[in-house]
């Protein structure tokens, strides 16, 4: 088996779950599906734990109790909208530094930043997958955003498997192109057309908010590489054949969704 056809298999197989699990289930039963989505995100917690090159699994195991217990912490102190906006333009604010930290000091690293961007990287990430599903439309729109970073990855991938040569950050990520940028924002501009219709929102408005999405879910990816470098990892993980840990399938979308989630409540406040 190629690696190529292990990657598609795999993908085929996670996507059947994901299906699944947002819109097979019913909506009396949304806690088993925020309890899945918030079991990946520790098991993304578990595979953080290895950048920070602790030999105890048990401090390993005391890093994910308490990246759950701030989750529950933050989506209780977030049922507010004034609090979640906070706790969103918060989260937006660290997106932006880990951008300057990726262009400008991706080897500038020790334990105790690797523990702190850990907590902003998930956290925010499962209070706003979290507070999508619960809302209108929610399963329907957690499945467009991940369709969305999705596509954007697919079109990556292969657009700059086939005409990638001017590097992206070398630095942190070597195989990754511009070209593969571009590829990944047309793959994702068809979704986002797609999806305005799907959602009857503004064309212009909602495309423009879906490119914006996945310009930071590439910051979100280029995290985690810079800090899997520090740590000497290839992969995060092995769940998955072909494409590594959880965090290797989900760090485009810990950055994609608070911003997607932001930038809804704006599209829906100007209507």
């Amino acid at each position: 088996m190629t690696a190529l056809t292990q990657r598609v298999l795999t993908a085929l197989g996670a996507g059947a779950l994901l299906l699944a699990v947002i819109l097979g289930l019913p909506r009396d039963y949304e806690g088993v599906a925020l309890g899945i989505f918030a079991l990946v995100v520790l098991i993304g917690a578990w595979e953080w734990s290895a950048f920070m090159r602790f030999r105890s699994q048990v401090a390993r195991f005391v890093y994910v109790i308490f990246v759950a217990a701030l989750m529950a912490v933050a989506q209780n102190n977030t049922r507010k909208a004034d609090d979640l906006d906070w706790f969103l333009w918060i989260t937006a604010a660290w997106w932006v530094v880990a951008f300057l930290w990726v262009v400008s000091r991706p080897a500038t690293h020790n334990r105790a930043t690797v523990i702190v961007c850990g907590f902003f990287v998930l956290v925010p990430a499962w209070v706003s997958l979290a507070h999508i599903f619960r809302g209108a439309d929610g399963p329907y729109r957690v499945l467009f955003l991940l369709m969305l970073v999705f596509a954007a990855d697919i079109g990556a991938y292969f657009i700059g498997r086939a005409y990638g040569s001017v590097k992206l950050a070398p630095k942190v990520s070597p195989s990754k192109t511009w070209e593969g940028v571009l590829g990944g924002l047309c793959a994702s501009a068809i979704v986002a057309v797609v999806g305005a219709t799907w959602f009857d929102a503004p064309r212009l408005a909602f495309v423009s908010l879906c490119l914006a999405v996945v310009l930071i879910s590439i910051v979100g990816d280029l995290t985690e590489s810079m800090f899997k470098r520090y740590a000497g990892l290839k992969d995060s993980g092995a769940v998955f054949p072909g494409h590594g840990g959880v965090l290797d399938r989900i760090d485009s979308v810990t950055a994609a969704a608070p911003m997607f989630l932001l930038g809804m409540r704006w599209l829906e406040s100007l209507q």
